[in-house]
């Protein structure tokens, strides 16, 4: 497949073909994830659904493939909040190279008590980040055999509001659901900022950037048989809130551009085109306290010695 496409307008429901290509998707059985999957397979790759449960994994390609005839797909079994299991996901692939992993996974808790992963770090931070920083390293040499790979960080406007405390990154001291969620998503997004950084540091190939959803509701999302059921009371009660966000399937438009589009860059921040909240994707500026460079230094380092991985993460 040629490495470029026409110079037209981005048009989120004519993607350009992507056969020839292979992509993760973390958490890809439902929400987002699960758009973000169906979207990409309707381009001719091979879309890897990262999932811990086979039967949603299988759930969710039976609804791709019933919207998108010929998909190609797979299941990649991934628990996320078992460091061990994580670094040796990428046997499970059985691919010569990876073009794009979207790290989109995640958990939100609403009340205490805190919760702990298999390896005792906090439940949050340690699905929504560590995970995926074990991960990017275990698909190092997947994504460094690709022509020009991307990681895709799933960021969330939770994020904006936050700020990390580095001497209390697993919110051991003060725990409050919300917040550690919030700031669960801000160390995903600066640690791939940080990526980017240090990959374009070392003349990789390799491209970290992120991508938001925006608002987007589960009463806005079409149904999906066996993912999401959208029935007519729901509907109805999320319409005034369709003036203002959107559904996910909607909410996986600026991700898929970040995977997919040619003239995207590392280090870029995508969202969606109205006040960050909904419609088309474009760039958005990268907010300055998700790129300082002392705490993203000191996040970088805390997090690979919690995840087990080299401080390199072995990118080439």
């Amino acid at each position: 497949m040629s490495s470029t496409y026409p110079s037209r307008p981005w048009d989120v429901h004519r993607l350009p073909s992507a056969a020839g290509r292979s992509f993760l998707v973390t958490g890809g059985n439902a929400g987002i994830g699960y758009f973000v999957a169906e979207q990409l397979a309707g381009t001719g790759a091979v879309v890897v659904l990262g999932s811990r449960d086979g039967a949603k994994a299988s759930a969710a390609m039976a609804s791709i493939r019933s919207r998108v005839p010929g998909a190609r797909l797979r299941h990649l079994r991934l628990d996320l909040a078992d460091l061990a299991s994580v670094r040796t996901a990428a046997d499970g692939l059985g691919l010569d190279r990876l073009d794009a992993v979207v790290h989109n996974a995640g958990v939100a808790l609403d009340d205490p008590p805190r919760c702990t992963t298999k390896d005792g770090h906090e439940l949050m931070f340690g699905v929504n980040h560590l995970g995926h920083v074990a991960l990017t390293r275990a698909l190092a040499p997947l994504l460094s055999a690709a022509p020009a790979a991307r990681v895709v960080t799933v960021g969330s406007f939770a994020a904006r509001s936050e700020r990390l405390d580095p001497d209390d990154l697993q919110s051991a001291r003060d725990y409050r659901p919300k917040r550690a969620y919030g700031r669960s998503k801000l160390a995903q997004m600066s640690f791939a900022f940080e990526l980017d950084r240090r990959l374009r540091a070392r003349g990789s190939t390799v491209l970290s950037l992120v991508a938001h959803p925006g608002g987007a509701l589960d009463s806005l999302t079409p149904a999906r048989p066996g993912v999401h059921a959208a029935t007519r009371g729901s509907r109805l009660r999320g319409a005034p809130a369709g003036l203002l966000l959107q559904g996910k399937d909607r909410g996986a438009w600026p991700i898929v551009r970040a995977v997919l589009d040619p003239r995207v860059r590392g280090g870029q921040l995508w969202g969606p085109r109205a006040f960050g909240l909904r419609g088309a994707p474009e760039l958005e500026p990268v907010r300055a306290h998700m790129t300082d460079p002392a705490l993203a230094a000191r996040l970088w380092d805390a997090s690979c010695e919690a995840a087990g991985v080299e401080p390199d993460l072995a990118l080439l």
